[in-house]
């Protein structure tokens, strides 16, 4: 019998502690074969295997052209390997129900819905209190999701009261909708205003990668802060684009139509060079309430000094996360901002300016260090001669400033 070289032992056990059971033995079997009579107790010990393991792997060998194992095929016998603590042992479902029975709350109207405030570290320290001392975060995390438990935020997809005509008046603003982006010629645009910010070394929620630690101020008076800003958007429907304007002082109704006038002197005028009318989607409340008689003077005026039409379209109270603006273009200038400190209101126009998406969207952003007056009152004569023209159908929510005469 020849011996084999012990720097060649060591690559053979290597490789043969590398392979799966079936072909450790059918290897060993190969190496015994080649090195002839007297070999099988020899090549036992280089593999550390029991002998038998070599003579099965011979059987084996003999019948391989019968066998067609393929590369998805199992290696092991089906039902080999250990089994799940959750499926071994006994009265765990019973125990974990137990356990979060006094920690769970659930919806009264719904008894499917169920939720509970422990961690998974809480519901493992209790079930070893109940005798399973191998209840592991792990095994806990499998209980989780076999009984329908997922970790989940609350989703804002119910209004607060149910209002009158809500339904109608968005099957109107689609047809509105519809009609005008089919036109070629009058633009469809989406209006609001964005929560004010501080500007100064302040903190700001999210997270950012940075080389180094970010420093702020230990609270976040307003005291503290070097101004504010006020986003106002105008996002265009048919081009994808956002025309942010971040005011430094109050959001009336004058920043709202001085915002829109801005837009159509520098985007509107030559995007939409033939338009007679423009169709604005907006909540129903805040700079641009359908309530207030100062915003529908400001729009009449600004209809009267461009020219052109100006249809208005409310979306009712509550539902004011259907407006188009808000999941079109607010969400992507929200993330350009997580967790940037707000230094100085250039980086805030500098960072919306970069927002882009793989649908073509695209920001214009300018600051306007103008102060608006707050407290502004219509004449009386304007109430009572309103040239607003209100729909014959929910007039309150939809109107339109047309351009007067003088």
């Amino acid at each position: 019998m020849i011996k084999i070289p012990e720097k060649a032992i060591t690559i053979m056990q290597n490789l043969y502690n590398s392979l799966s059971e079936k072909d450790r033995r059918r290897y060993a079997a190969v190496e015994f074969i080649r090195l002839g009579w007297g070999g099988l107790k020899y090549i036992a010990n280089i593999f550390d295997c029991d002998p038998r393991s070599i003579k099965k792997g011979l059987k084996e060998l003999e019948n391989l052209e019968n066998e067609t194992l393929g590369l998805n095929d199992r290696i092991r016998a089906k039902g080999g390997g250990r089994k799940k603590i959750i499926e071994t042992t006994a009265h765990i479902d019973e125990i974990f129900w137990e356990v979060l029975k006094n920690y769970t709350a659930g919806d009264p109207m719904d008894d499917e819905v169920k939720w509970t405030n422990l961690t998974k570290k809480d519901i493992s320290e209790h079930m070893k209190e109940y005798g399973i001392d191998d209840a592991s975060e792990h095994i806990v995390d499998q209980l989780l999701e076999k009984h329908g438990y997922v970790k989940r935020k609350a989703a804002k997809n119910e209004t607060k009261k149910s209002v009158e005509n809500r339904d109608e008046q968005f099957e109107k603003i689609d047809k509105l909708k519809t009609q005008y982006l089919e036109s070629d010629v009058n633009p469809v645009l989406s209006i609001d205003t964005k929560k004010k910010e501080l500007i100064g070394n302040l903190y700001r929620e999210g997270s950012c990668y940075t080389t180094e630690q970010i420093n702020v101020c230990d609270h976040d008076y307003p005291s503290y802060a070097d101004g504010k800003i006020v986003p106002h958007g105008i996002h265009d429907l048919k081009t994808n684009q956002t025309y942010l304007t971040i005011g430094t002082s109050k959001d009336t109704t004058e920043f709202a139509c001085e915002n829109l006038r801005d837009w159509w002197e520098e985007v509107g005028k030559k995007e939409y060079p033939n338009a007679s009318s423009i169709l604005i989607l907006a909540d129903g409340g805040g700079s641009n309430s359908s309530r207030y008689y100062i915003f529908k003077k400001d729009l009449q005026d600004l209809a009267n000094e461009i020219g052109i039409e100006i249809r208005m379209a409310h979306y009712p109270p509550y539902c004011s996360k259907y407006n188009p603006i808000e999941h079109r273009s607010f969400c992507h200038i929200s993330k350009s901002w997580n967790g940037v400190i707000f230094n100085t209101i250039d980086v805030v126009k500098e960072l919306a300016e970069k927002v882009t998406t793989s649908t073509g969207f695209s920001v214009i952003a300018k600051i306007k260090d103008k102060v608006f007056k707050t407290g502004r009152k219509v004449s009386d004569e304007f109430k009572e001669n309103m040239p607003i023209i209100k729909d014959d159908y929910l007039g309150d929510w939809n109107y339109r400033a047309v351009p007067q005469n003088e």
